[in-house]
């Protein structure tokens, strides 16, 4: 069984090119390979893991219990109920190792440009190994893998260490040092604790402040690690269990966000178990309905903020200096290390410029007068045989990712059995169908906590509207996946054996004229 990745000059053409070798890319490969197929997956990185592989801040850690953060078809060897990033990464690397398929994955190697060749119905790729041809191009390349920088006059001259927290510069010694975090999202909540502990000081820089519940986590012990890898069943159990224990939290996201008022007595709880100041306590208090921003998980959040050497401060930064932060009241702080801990671009998907489509447009410029939008949050009207792994409307608020992965993997593994057999060189939704899937999507999405909760997100894009969460259980989104509905699908006849002349187009047959089969709201 290979475990080396693939050597040597690129195939001039492969079947399919997958782009991005984290969770979804790796489960990707996993099934084409157990499929048959001809395929080859691209990663810039040196290795699998994706945000896992990027993401090594101190404190880094899953926020979805580890048991339903693993392939349902690969059960990890965890040793605590929230895994820390090194097991997460070394189980993604074993993963990878045991199925066989590295020897597909091209590392250091990012996407430069795909375009559609209409007549020849194929992706004509370019990467930084050189270039190659494929039928198919499926996108893993995920909402968390390009950082965000805050634009803030002046950082460009700011003279000490500075670094983003997806890009953690672990030769930077911050022993002693004073140091500033810009932002209080879910990386930050973890940065925090671990530097308070070695800064001579701390200044925490929040703009909106979030909903933080304790974090229930505990080592697993040994006789219950055993009997998870070695008892038939028991870890189905375990990843079962939790899964529809999560399900429960649906409603008050999407329904009914009164009744997660249970939660917000947990962090509000949270809050005075952690903070002894009366005045600290009001600042890390949000004013908006728990869950309209993603609800973190922390039990040593607010006693680092609470800690002599901390301070959290809610003026808003007018500049950087070099030797430190202005805010608006005029005060500078001077500070010797600069972690932003800002994001990602999540709404506005870098690959999404690279990528362009039947019209001759990027995938980004379609995106810009519409927002993201996809049909079934995988496949876009105008990118014949473009599938996207985490596309728009698939991230959840309450469970794992690795399960709406498995479900679009499902997807594209049909989509292409019914191209096998039906002899279709090209599919490609049609509009009317991601119209109207789009339309009840956000027609749902008005009703949810992400909407009605008074509050701005990463969940939003430049027009309001959120393109980034699903707003149904898992299970609807399971089943809607479940099989590829071609009637939703314009399809295309093989290309002719001979060559094809320029200007011309392969024969295009219509799906059948009855509307996809899209679930009722």
């Amino acid at each position: 069984m290979s475990t080396l990745s693939f050597a040597g000059p690129l195939p001039e053409h492969v079947d399919v090119l997958v782009v991005g070798a984290g969770f979804a890319g790796l489960a990707t490969a996993i099934r084409l390979a157990e499929d048959g197929r001809d395929f080859l997956v691209l990663d810039k990185g040196d290795s699998v893991g994706g945000t896992w592989r990027d993401n090594t801040y101190p404190g880094a850690a899953c926020d979805v219990p580890s048991q339903l953060y693993s392939f349902s078809f690969a059960p990890g060897d965890w040793s605590r109920s929230f895994s820390p990033q090194p097991e997460i990464k070394a189980y993604l690397d074993r993963v990878a190792a045991s199925s066989g398929v590295l020897e597909r994955f091209v590392f250091s190697t990012s996407l430069e440009h795909a375009a559609w060749d209409e007549a020849h119905q194929r992706w004509d790729v370019e990467t930084s190994r050189g270039s190659l041809t494929a039928d198919v191009l499926v996108s893993g390349a995920g909402g968390l893998s390009e950082p965000k920088l805050p634009e803030i006059a002046g950082i460009e001259d700011f003279g000490g260490e500075i670094f983003h927290s997806a890009r953690w510069d672990h030769d930077a010694d911050l022993a002693g040092k004073r140091i500033a975090v810009i932002g209080t999202g879910a990386s930050a909540i973890q940065i925090v604790p671990q530097l308070q502990q070695v800064a001579s000081r701390l200044d925490v820089y929040q703009r909106t402040a979030p909903w933080i519940i304790p974090r229930h986590d505990r080592t697993y012990p040994g006789v219950e690690r055993l009997a998870l890898a070695k008892v038939p069943g028991l870890q189905r159990l375990y990843r079962t269990a939790i899964y529809w224990g999560r399900e429960t939290y649906v409603p008050a996201f999407t329904l009914l966000p009164d009744i997660a008022k249970p939660a917000e007595l947990m962090a509000r709880a949270n809050i005075r178990k952690g903070i002894s100041d009366p005045e600290l306590r009001r600042k890390v208090t949000p004013d908006f309905k728990i869950g309209c921003k993603r609800i973190l998980i922390s039990n040593t959040y607010y006693p680092a903020l609470d800690a002599d050497n901390a301070e959290l401060v809610t003026d808003p930064i007018a500049r950087i200096t070099p030797t430190g932060i202005v805010t608006a009241d005029g005060t500078e702080r001077e500070i010797d290390v600069l972690v932003v801990a800002t994001g990602f671009h999540t709404t506005d998907q870098p690959i999404a410029h690279q990528i362009v489509g039947r019209e001759g447009r990027s995938l980004a410029d379609v995106w810009a007068e519409s927002g993201m939008q996809a049909y079934r949050g995988t496949t876009i009207h105008g990118f014949p045989n473009l599938f996207q792994v985490v596309g728009p409307n698939t991230g959840l608020g309450h469970s794992s990712m690795v399960f709406v992965i498995e479900s679009q993997v499902a997807y594209i593994r049909d989509a292409l059995r019914v191209m096998a057999q039906n002899s279709y060189a090209a599919v490609e939704p049609r509009r009317d169908a991601q119209d109207e899937w789009n339309r009840r999507l956000h027609r749902r999405m008005s009703r949810t906590v992400w909407s009605t909760g008074g509050c701005a997100s990463w969940y939003l894009d430049e027009h309001g509207r959120n393109t980034t969460l699903w707003p149904r259980s898992t299970v609807s989104l399971r089943l809607g996946l479940r099989s590829f509905d071609t009637r939703a699908y314009t399809v295309t006849g093989p290309v002719p054996a001979t060559t094809v002349p320029d200007g011309t187009s392969p024969r295009e047959t219509p799906a059948p004229p009855p509307p996809p089969p899209i679930e009722r709201s």
